[in-house]
């Protein structure tokens, strides 16, 4: 804002104040000409200076003299810089001192004062005493309400904002847009959006996007960004970004390059979402690519951060470690993401450390890092240390225990072979059971040869998702280990009667920037017959080692030698014989599976890993492998 000459502002008059006390105060203290004094105000509320703009500011008050708008506007400023809450409201009682009324610009600042400040409740009633209230009234309060998650109250002052016939502008509706939580609404306003023209708006439009997708609508956000074309870097970030947070990786990357062919750069925004469709789809390749494009921003902590959760999800722990030493800022999302990525990869006792280092450095632990240290306790067997922060953190961190922190702990006492205990734990949890909660439970049973606990525990699961295939599979399994066919039977029979199927597998593994996919029982693969060719004469070479196919992983309706024939076509064998056969000696082979892996396949990747001298890392959907030297990060259990 250009700073208005002293010269040039105008003393006024201040409604009279007691004249009785006007007198007796400059009997006792000499003050200089109103002129003079509305000068100096004016020079220290320019200058910044808060103590002499305050003390000048009351002498003022004594005198019955005001200043300019303009005036006060920069001294809020100053107040809203310095978090100075009390100056403020002295300021605002000064200006509003004996009834009088400022401009609606000045009141709109007060109003955008007391929201800075955290205080709505002091905003909404300067709101309510205005005899006129314009946009930038109207749009500071909608946004207040939207930040606040009052949303039904961003909503409804929106309708009450056009019943006054004050039209909304793109800042309105980009803020109320935010107050969406239900298609409907958000329907209603693009609708409303379309009506008055600002459906071509920057913000908006990158607004509409955003609501869109974080309502799962990706058709509609789509629709928004394809509607024309689109001439700035905002709305291109945020359909990538919606994309990528909505784990559909292959559409993000896409519009990436649609993006990169229209001409424009990618800015720090534009590589975090890239990076995190990298990570959805564990292609490490390419984010070491994003990552030389994002070294030209140096210490960009929201970038290195998604840097650090790339690396960590792709399995590539050394990458991960040197993003993280390099960090000269870190928060807790930095500290979080490396000891849960460490835990999640088999490096428990490094995440231990770490989570050690994180407590030195003052940090305050979250949710995640405790997720993270309970994960590490429950893959490295410590079950004292585990139950130990599981029992005290509320009281060591001030976090109370979520369902994803009781199924750690469940997976602990499963692993120590305590499923009772852990089964107990389950009826004790403050929160509801999930499934994945009782499937946790399920694969301790199994591990054990618990059968009726994994009956009791599959029974849960089947309640929630009925048509959860490998539940349905996994007890099957388990009654046929204990030779127990009727049971047997009856979940076949249950199984048919909903018509469910198995899921297939499907392993994708990227080579030389391609991905390649396998998926159980499809020959579409131009190189399937070498494959299979190699698949067998390596199985032939491990059988020689003692490797003998564990048919416990196969659903129980085939005879053995078919059993074994079932094993060999499973997606992640496919995809290892081809990465041996595709990358170099030495190189890692990095895969990613979409169901869990099978016991069979991890004795046989254990196997190759060790006779092949490969490190082979496999990421499904419940942890990483990292297979080296005949043994796996996950300790054998999973």
């Amino acid at each position: 804002m250009r700073a208005i000459p002293i010269s040039k502002l105008k003393c006024k008059a201040w409604p009279p104040f007691s004249l009785s006390r006007s007198c007796s105060h400059m009997a006792s203290v000499a003050e200089p000409p109103p002129s003079t004094l509305v000068d100096e105000f004016t020079k220290f509320c320019y200058q910044r200076d808060l103590p002499r703009a305050m003390t000048a500011m009351e002498a003022m008050q004594r005198r019955g003299l005001w200043a300019d708008s303009l005036v006060y506007s920069e001294l809020v400023k100053c107040c809203l810089a310095r978090r100075a809450v009390q100056q403020g409201k002295l300021v605002h009682k000064h200006v509003f001192s004996n009834g009088y009324r400022p401009k609606t610009f000045l009141t709109n600042i007060f109003i955008n004062m007391y929201v800075k400040f955290g205080l709505l409740e002091e905003a909404q009633s300067l709101f309510d005493e205005m005899p006129e209230r314009n946009v930038v009234s109207w749009t500071t309060m909608i946004s207040a309400y939207s930040n606040a998650k009052l949303n039904h109250k961003a909503l409804e002052s929106l309708v009450l904002m056009l019943r006054e016939d004050v039209m909304p502008n793109s800042f309105t509706y980009s803020s109320v847009l935010r107050a969406c939580d239900g298609l409907w609404y958000l329907k209603q306003l693009h609708c409303s959006i379309i009506r008055v023209g600002l459906e071509s708006d920057v913000f908006v439009r990158s607004a509409l996007i955003d609501v869109y997708s974080k309502l799962g609508e990706l058709h509609n956000a789509l629709g928004v960004f394809n509607e024309m074309v689109t001439g700035d870097l905002v709305v291109w970030n945020s359909i990538i970004g919606a994309f990528a947070q909505n784990s559909n990786g292959d559409e993000a990357l896409n519009l990436f390059k649609r993006m990169k062919g229209a001409g424009f750069a990618a800015e720090e925004a534009t590589l975090t979402s890239v990076l995190r469709a990298c990570t959805v789809l564990a292609l490490l390749e390419l984010g070491r690519q994003v990552h030389v494009h994002a070294v030209k921003y140096g210490q960009d902590l929201i970038l290195n951060n998604a840097l650090l959760d790339m690396y960590c999800k792709c399995g590539s722990l050394e990458d991960a470690n040197s993003v993280f030493t390099r960090m000269v800022e870190k928060d807790v999302i930095s500290w979080s993401t490396m000891i849960a990525g460490l835990a999640q990869n088999g490096f428990s006792q490094e995440a231990l450390r770490l989570f050690e280092q994180m407590k030195i450095s003052g940090t305050k632990p979250n949710y995640i890092t405790i997720l993270g240290v309970l994960f590490a306790c429950s893959h490295a067997g410590l079950l004292e240390d585990g139950w130990y922060y599981f029992q005290n953190m509320k009281q060591l961190f001030g976090i109370d225990p979520g369902r994803e922190h009781y199924g750690c702990v469940i997976d602990l006492l499963g692993r120590a072979g305590k499923v009772d205990e852990a089964a107990r734990l389950i009826q004790e949890m403050e929160c509801e059971p999930d499934a994945v909660t009782w499937r946790t439970l399920l694969g301790a049973c199994r591990v054990h040869r618990n059968v009726d606990l994994a009956a009791y525990a599959a029974k849960q699961i089947l309640k929630m998702d009925p048509d959860d295939a490998g539940t349905y599979i996994l007890l099957s399994n388990i009654y046929a280990n204990s030779q127990r066919w009727e049971d047997v039977a009856e979940v076949r029979k249950s199984m048919r009667a909903r018509g469910v199927t198995k899921e297939p597998g499907c392993s994708w593994i990227e080579v030389d920037k391609q991905i390649h996919a396998f998926i159980m029982g499809d020959d579409s693969h131009p190189q399937i017959d070498e494959i299979n060719r190699q698949l067998s004469l390596l199985v032939d070479r491990l059988m020689g080692m003692g490797y003998v196919p564990d048919t416990n992983f196969v659903l129980q309706d085939l005879e053995g030698e078919q059993r074994e024939v079932s094993l060999l076509s499973h997606s992640e064998k496919l995809a290892i014989v081809f990465g041996i056969m595709s990358l170099s000696k030495g190189r890692t082979v990095r895969i990613r599976k979409n169901l869990r892996i099978c016991g069979d396949c991890h004795i046989f990747a254990k196997l190759v890993a060790k006779m092949e001298e490969r490190v082979i890392v496999i990421r499904d959907p419940i942890r990483y492998h990292h297979f080296q030297d005949g043994v796996c990060s996950c300790g054998d259990y999973w």
